[in-house]
């Protein structure tokens, strides 16, 4: 449900606007551009509310980033969740990379992946920004060991094959397919990627 908030105005009546949608516009322009890149002016003009106004509702740009990231994971990455249901290892990468590709396909979002854009463009001054994308993808790295953990108890792993290294062996490709796809990779280009990457995946 959309919540709706009331600010004051410096004149007149109160400002009023949505704050789901405030929150889907700053996510498009954090997604697009990186954290750093993103402007407050950019941001509130998107947004289509003041400086104050973002301030009062949402806190400082920081704070507004962790939002949208949250919204991110929330809608974007919802794939996830489904995937590490998947029965086996092998379902598990196809259900993650088919995933990545359709938010790389999709027409109305931009291209890339978030947090990729947002830890690599990331400077000094933001270092608490590239802080926090590492430690999501940290958690999320740690519930994708633990299901090849399972996997590997069950037999699905080749003989000397970790459950962590094939997970950094996943994440690199997944982090690929991002970045292909935020430098102009065409979707049948990418299609094939995660093609080749079935193809080649070392469990059955």
């Amino acid at each position: 449900m959309n919540s709706v908030c009331s600010l004051p105005a410096t004149k007149g009546r109160p400002r009023e606007f949505d704050v789901d949608e405030a929150l889907a516009a700053a996510l498009l322009v954090f997604w697009r551009n990186g954290y750093e890149a993103a402007s407050m002016t950019e941001l509130t003009s998107a947004m289509g509310i003041t400086k104050p106004s973002l301030y009062a509702a949402f806190g400082n740009k920081e704070a507004l980033f962790h939002k949208a990231l949250d919204l991110y994971e929330r809608e974007k990455l919802a794939y996830m969740k489904s995937a590490l249901e998947a029965p086996t290892a092998r379902g598990v990468a196809e259900r993650l990379l088919r995933g990545a590709l359709e938010i790389q396909m999709s027409t109305c979002d931009p291209k890339g992946c978030l947090g990729v854009i947002s830890s690599a463009t990331c400077g000094a001054e933001a270092e608490p920004i590239k802080a926090e994308v590492v430690k999501r993808r940290a958690s999320s790295e740690a519930a994708l060991i633990a299901r090849f953990e399972q996997a590997q108890a069950a037999g699905e792993l080749p003989d000397g094959m970790t459950p962590a290294a094939l997970t950094r062996y996943l994440f690199a490709i997944l982090q690929g397919l991002a970045i292909q796809g935020g430098s102009g990779a065409t979707c049948e280009e990418l299609s094939q990627l995660v093609e080749t990457s079935m193809a080649v995946w070392p469990t059955q």
